[in-house]
């Protein structure tokens, strides 16, 4: 039975076996502002609290299929938000103690006075609300937390990550989308995510872009409850329904370059106000970092394209070494994949090996003259891994590709330059470089020999394991070498000779 609904009051379900006791109850509860529905006994009150979103449940102890004491353990479990109060004769007392002791507010005892009633339920509402009020305190801490994270970052991964992380963690919301602009006029999904609490069922629907451009040119929140929110898809949940729908856009300089969507697909889990604002808030941080981590890695891909042409200038000073770095820089890819080393350290190691000969820009000679250098040009040509160090040192972000620039010529006897450091000393990503450099350099013609076999450059760096080469890595690219040339067999691809 529905009574007089006003959208921003309390919402109070009323349970009781007794039909005249849930009418009396509803009829002053309504008179007092209160929203109010009933449910005849605990099964139907979960039915109606899983539909309906609810500040307090008022509820006999004593009802068929379904007790107080039951109703009481199952909010406490799914909505422990919600408020319960228990009604009793005087004979069950100790078991409305007991039911506070498993979470209930307050207990009633029968026959009740409204005024008393009303009273009870007027303070179980003002604990709620200073609990939440205690809530947002701590919301107010996470979004600091938040905001500082972001702003910390130069990294779009990194500050898309954290935004959907406070999507999902602090307003609880089911799922998370972050569409970008995507530099054409339209718009893609750069990042999302899922509650890992939530299970679904189906296709949870598609947003329609150009409905949200045309919402947000008026600039004003969007906050919508249930179906409401499907007006904003393209394609609309399949199987579930929509509960609850957050977006907030990400304006740079006046202009819309993206939109925070946040979405609630579980019965009875609508979105406040209030995770509307702190979603604006995070939104307005993460605007302005993301714009600059989309400008840091604008700057980060010239300067990697600066290098690449430095590093692609010294392979073409003649046509002797005409692809070395990007045949070194393959090698090294393929052996730290076979190390079983992160993503993030194969792609160190294949930018690293690209331009691990960049310091030669510095030695003013000719590196490749037929026959062998002399003395004082040997002793310029040694100071190439340090000039790559000093091009690179200024540009913060190269620093992880610095160690394998550097240290490439180091050997692990210790008899290598420029530090003469040995073994374990040397970083693995020098190690690495190293015996891809010299891999490619013996399959390579030079001016002063022809390119040596595959298998004589095998049984080479077989030879040298242990003096110039680290042991477990020159058996690592060895077996990494061989299984990457029985793929180019079976792909019938030529495999260098």
């Amino acid at each position: 039975m529905e009574y007089q609904i006003h959208e921003e009051s309390p919402r109070i379900l009323v349970v009781d076996d007794e039909k005249v006791i849930r009418e009396i109850l509803a009829d002053f509860l309504s008179m007092e502002g209160f929203w109010v529905r009933t449910a005849e006994d605990g099964s139907a009150a979960l039915v109606e609290l899983s539909r309906t979103q609810y500040d307090l449940v008022l509820s006999d102890l004593k009802m068929p299929n379904m007790g107080g004491i039951e109703l009481l353990e199952a909010i406490t479990k799914h909505t422990p938000h919600v408020v319960t109060v228990i009604m009793t004769g005087f004979g069950t007392v100790e078991t409305a103690i007991d039911a506070m002791k498993r979470g209930a507010y307050d207990y009633i005892l029968k026959p009740f006075k409204v005024e008393e009633v009303v009273h009870t339920i007027r303070r179980g509402l003002e604990k709620q609300k200073l609990q939440a009020e205690n809530l947002r305190l701590k919301e107010a801490l996470s979004l600091y937390k938040v905001s500082e994270a972001i702003a910390a970052s130069l990294s779009l991964d990194e500050v898309l990550r954290t935004v959907v992380d406070a999507a999902i963690h602090e307003v609880d919301a089911d799922r998370v989308v972050i569409l970008l602009e995507d530099g054409a006029g339209g718009f893609f999904e750069r990042a999302k995510e899922l509650n890992p609490k939530f299970h679904h069922e189906g296709s949870l629907g598609e947003l329609d872009v150009e409905e949200l451009r045309d919402y947000f040119r008026e600039d004003k929140p969007l906050r919508v409850h249930g179906q409401k929110g499907v007006r904003y898809f393209k394609t609309p949940p399949d199987k579930m329904r929509l509960g609850g729908l957050i977006v907030t856009n990400l304006r740079i300089r006046g202009k819309t370059s993206g939109f925070l969507c946040a979405m609630s697909y579980t019965r009875g889990k609508k979105f406040d106000e209030g995770q509307r604002k702190l979603l604006s808030i995070v939104s307005n941080r993460a605007a302005a970092a993301i714009e600059n981590a989309k400008l840091y890695e604008d700057l980060k891909a010239t300067f990697h394209q600066t290098i690449k042409g430095l590093a692609s200038a010294i392979d073409k000073m003649d046509r002797y070494t005409a692809g070395h770095s990007e045949r070194v820089a393959a090698y090294a890819q393929i052996l730290a994949i076979k190390l079983a080393l992160s993503p993030e350290e194969i792609e160190i190691v294949r930018q690293s090996a690209l331009m691990h000969d960049v310091g030669k820009i510095g030695c003013v000679m000719n590196l490749n003259k037929p026959g062998k250098l002399s003395h004082e040009e040997y002793e310029i040509f040694k100071q190439h891994p340090g000039f790559g160090r000093d091009i690179l040192e200024p540009i913060t972000f190269l620093h992880p590709l610095i160690p394998g620039v550097h240290l490439h010529h180091e050997r692990w006897d210790g008899h290598g330059y420029p530090l003469g450091i040995k073994a374990a000393q040397i970083p693995l990503i020098a190690r690495i470089i190293s015996v891809a450099d010299t891999y490619d350099a013996m399959t390579s013609d030079r001016a002063y020999r022809k390119a040596l076999p595959h298998e004589v450059a095998n049984n080479e760096i077989k030879r040298c394991a242990g003096s110039q080469f680290d042991p477990e890595i020159a058996d690592q690219f060895q077996q990494a070498l061989e299984a990457h040339r029985s793929e180019l067999t079976e792909r019938g691809e030529p495999i260098p000779e």
